[in-house]
């Protein structure tokens, strides 16, 4: 049914274009920095050809990021895929924490974090302000019309 993939040469125009169409740019912001895509690791889904899914990543020392993530078919167990990969991926670099970071409008994220076991690590008050003047085309309102003004970082135990 689903095919995942590493992201390589053959796809990454592709996951370019669906994370600027998605995101706005061709770099997410987290904590102040600016992650570009292209220079990320990470996995797609695919379905007939079609990008279902995606996740990157970023390890560096003991710690893995997972920059974004993506389902476009939910509820079927792809984002918990795509999770499972990123972990297994930063068990073999001897990563002892993935942490992620969410925006407090984000709350089906925070369910979906918590319930795999990530945990609320750190609330970084009015953090976007400061993501803008990185990443102006950051929205002013998000899911439901919440203002969107803090990041919140959950983590989890390797």
């Amino acid at each position: 049914m689903f095919n995942f993939q590493e992201i390589d040469k053959k796809n990454t125009k592709k996951v370019l274009e669906l994370v600027q169409n998605r995101w706005g740019s061709d770099f997410i912001v987290s904590k102040g920095k600016k992650h570009f895509i292209s220079d990320l690791d990470g996995f797609i889904v695919l379905e007939n050809e079609e990008i279902k899914g995606l996740i990157t990543y970023s390890i560096e020392g003991t710690e893995c990021e997972i920059v974004s993530l993506d389902s476009f078919k939910e509820n079927l167990g792809i984002g918990e895929e795509l999770i499972k990969l990123v972990e297994t991926e930063a068990g073999k670099a001897g990563c002892k924490r993935i942490w992620l970071i969410t925006t407090n409008d984000n709350t089906r994220a925070l369910r979906f974090y918590q319930k795999r076991g990530f945990v609320i690590e750190n609330i970084h008050l009015n953090a976007i302000k400061e993501s803008r003047k990185l990443k102006p085309q950051i929205p002013e309102r998000g899911f439901g019309g919440i203002p969107i003004l803090h990041e919140i970082e959950l983590e989890k135990e390797l």
